[in-house]
C-alpha cells in the first residue's frame, strides 16, 4: 500500500515555503535602473566648521560626529549614547544646537557648523566655557561639550534666560553625575558674561 504524505512532512514542507516567501518579500527592492552606493565610495563634502571652509572625503552614511572628529580632529565633540538621547555630542548648527550623531554630515552641507573649540577666542575660553569653569559645572567631564554647546545655543535665542528656559534649554543634555544645580548657575553667569562683552 503506498502511503502518501505524512504530517509531520507536509507541516516541514509548508514552513520551509511560508519562511521562504517572507524572505522574499523582505529583500529590498531596487527600481531598474536605481543607483546603489558601493560600499567604501566616498564623496567629496565642503563642511563650513567653525568659521573655516573644511573639505573632507566622507561615505555617504557618514554622521556629523565622525566626520568632526575623524575627518577633521576635532574632538571635542564627544560620541556618548549615538542614538540622540544623551546630548554629548551638541553642536550648533546655524547657531541652533542639533545632535550631531543624529545628522548625516552630508546634511551639514551649507550649513555653518560651530564646535565647542569654535567658541574660543584664540586661546581664552569663551563666555559659557568660562562660566563652567568658575562655577564648577563639571564632574567626571564627558558631558560638558555638549552641555556647553546647549547653552551657547540658548543664550543665542535667550540673552537672558530664567531659570525653567535654562531648564527647558537643556532638557536634552544628560549629565550622569548629576551636576545640574552647577550647570544652570553657570549658564546664568554666562548670560552675564555674554551681556558684559566678556
Amino acid at each position: 500500500m503506498k502511503r502518501g504524505m505524512s504530517r509531520r512532512r507536509f507541516m516541514t514542507s509548508v514552513g520551509a515555503g511560508v519562511t521562504t516567501a517572507a524572505a522574499v518579500a523582505a529583500a529590498p527592492r531596487v527600481a531598474r535602473g536605481s543607483p546603489v552606493a558601493e560600499a567604501g565610495r566616498r564623496v567629496d563634502l565642503v563642511l563650513q566648521v567653525n568659521g573655516s571652509r573644511r573639505r573632507i572625503a566622507v561615505e555617504p552614511r557618514t554622521t556629523l560626529i565622525e566626520a568632526i572628529r575623524d575627518g577633521l580632529g576635532l574632538t571635542g565633540t564627544k560620541p556618548g549614547c549615538e542614538r540622540g538621547e544623551c546630548g554629548a555630542c551638541t553642536v550648533l548648527i546655524d547657531g541652533r544646537p542639533r545632535y550631531a550623531c543624529m545628522m548625516l554630515a552630508l546634511e551639514a552641507e551649507g550649513a555653518e557648523v560651530t564646535t565647542v573649540e569654535g567658541l574660543m577666542r584664540g586661546e581664552a575660553l569663551g563666555a559659557v566655557q568660562q562660566a563652567f569653569v568658575e562655577h564648577d559645572a563639571f564632574q567626571c567631564g564627558y558631558c560638558t561639550s555638549g552641555q556647553v554647546m546647549a547653552v551657547e545655543g540658548l543664550l543665542r535665542q535667550h540673552a537672558d534666560p530664567s531659570l525653567e528656559q535654562i531648564r527647558q534649554g537643556l532638557a536634552g543634555n544628560l549629565c550622569r553625575c548629576g551636576a545640574y544645580a552647577h550647570i544652570f548657575a553657570a549658564a546664568k553667569k554666562a548670560a552675564t558674561l555674554k551681556g558684559t562683552g566678556r
